[in-house]
């Protein structure tokens, strides 16, 4: 956090799921340092979430506010987005973060393995976008940032299911900043390569994947959300539907 700061998103609620930890908690801190309200959306513990919750509220003096949803299911997603609208009268910002890995080689992976990626990662950014999007129609402002990945442009063996997940999620979002266009809403995709969150900590320093990664090293979570922030801000009125890699030049 602290690469962007001041009040360039004072006035709008940002809601970012999967963002109790990780980068999907960066993200909010990144949205509330900025001056936004925040709607932090998990399937994590209440305890978990509303711990989240309070440390950026104490930390930044806007409100930030926990609200526990399974993604992948319609009806939750429909009632959290409903909550939400209620407590804090708009939102203006989604991001769908929330996803999960279940890896395998496609000739061993279970269908229940393929299935739950899906349903989770590309299913509950629909579910969330589907509701969310009425309520930026009738606001004409609004603006979608989906974290993909860059498995999502290159595939890469042993994530089948997550990678065509984070395809799916880039082909939805051409789709709906093409359809929302005209009503004011802005759709962006972010494709991370390797972030340094609790999914990477068991990577080793000496790892060959390291040295794949032009930079050397791999992207700090404040790192990614400032770009989350970029794409929410004035300063990106004009972009919409596109797909940034943040990867050190990984995909290159």
């Amino acid at each position: 956090m602290g690469i962007y700061s001041g009040d360039m998103l004072a006035g709008r609620c940002a809601v970012v799921t999967g963002a109790s930890r990780g980068i999907g908690y960066a993200i909010a801190g990144a949205m509330a340092e900025c001056g936004a309200d925040v709607a932090i959306v998990d399937y994590c513990p209440e305890e978990t979430s509303g711990a989240a919750a309070a440390a950026l509220a104490e930390k930044t003096g806007v409100t930030v506010r926990a609200y526990r949803c399974d993604v992948s299911s319609f009806e939750e997603s429909e009632a959290v987005v409903k909550q939400i609208a209620a407590d804090f009268g708009r939102i203006d910002i989604l991001v769908n973060n929330a996803g999960v890995t279940m890896d395998g080689l496609v000739a061993q992976m279970k269908e229940e393995a393929f299935a739950r990626v899906l349903n989770i990662n590309l299913g509950g950014a629909f579910n969330m976008t589907r509701h969310a999007v009425r309520l930026m129609m009738r606001q004409k402002y609004g603006r979608i940032v989906n974290m993909a990945s860059i498995a999502g442009l290159t595939g890469n063996a042993g994530q089948v299911n997550y990678a065509a997940s984070k395809a799916g999620l880039i082909g939805m979002t051409k789709s709906v900043a093409k359809e929302l266009a005209s009503r004011g809403i802005n759709a962006n995709a972010i494709a991370p390569g390797f972030v340094a969150t609790d999914m990477t900590k068991d990577i080793p320093e000496d790892a060959p994947l390291r040295k794949q990664i032009p930079l050397g090293r791999m992207a700090e979570p404040e790192e990614v959300a400032a770009l989350a922030v970029f794409l929410c801000s004035p300063a990106a009125d004009y972009i919409t539907g596109e797909v940034i890699r943040i990867d050190g030049g990984l995909a290159m």
